[in-house]
């Protein structure tokens, strides 16, 4: 009745056999969506690195699907990120692939919990059940993942230190121990080049040079 796509690197999909299934009514909705404030409770967030160090594939490719997105707001100018879990997902990428120079445009996280912001570009959540974006009033936006953006929003991924006995119970304590990664984040590129290949701003040529620029040398650049 179906064929399901399940492998590295690809997004989890389940096609449905036409001739052997049909549409049903109930009465209501069929699931209750979540709304947006309680969507912390009750989705968990997707931390970045499984064990034994290895990157969460489902990060390498939500960042490279939002990747995609931020390079066709960019309008091929620098693009300023804020440090911590952003920076490490997308600066490496953006500064290899746009021109050096001052940064024109500004990126920050916004969505369900943080304050309210004003930039030119905001990173917002897709809601995992509607498929909706956080909307808010900046001035292009750019969907991620929800788990993987609530991880970004949320989590303290400060590096804890040794201190001397006796420490206060208020103290935050680093036990077991975090879970660190082997080597530098880089976004899927197979994933990435899918997605830029079908945004209505490929067609322009200066994004389609750095398509032509990523697929020439997918092995070869760093942030790759």
């Amino acid at each position: 009745m179906a064929t399901r796509i399940d492998d590295c690197g690809y997004w989890q999909v389940v096609w449905l056999d036409p001739r052997a299934v049909r549409p049903v009514c109930v009465d209501g909705p069929a699931c209750t969506v979540v709304g947006w404030e309680a969507l912390r409770a009750a989705y968990p967030d997707t931390p970045p690195v499984e064990q034994p160090g290895w990157w969460s594939p489902r990060w390498e490719a939500a960042a490279a699907v939002a990747l995609a997105h931020l390079l066709a707001l960019s309008g091929g100018k620098r693009v300023a990120v804020p440090d911590g879990p952003v920076a490490e997902a997308f600066r490496k990428a953006l500064d290899t692939l746009l021109p050096a120079g001052p940064s024109a445009r500004n990126l920050v996280l916004a969505g369900p919990g943080l304050s309210g912001v004003t930039a030119e570009i905001a990173l917002v959540p897709r809601h995992p059940q509607s498929g909706e974006v956080w909307p808010c009033g900046a001035g292009a936006v750019v969907p991620l993942a929800a788990d993987v953006w609530m991880y970004m929003a949320f989590n303290d991924d400060r590096r804890l230190t040794l201190a001397a006995a006796g420490m206060p119970d208020i103290v935050r304590r680093d036990d077991p121990p975090p879970r660190l990664p082997w080597r530098p984040f880089r976004p899927d590129v197979g994933v990435f080049l899918h997605t830029l290949a079908r945004l209505p701003a490929a067609r322009e040529p200066w994004l389609r040079a750095i398509y032509d620029h990523v697929e020439d040398r997918r092995y070869s650049l760093p942030c790759f």
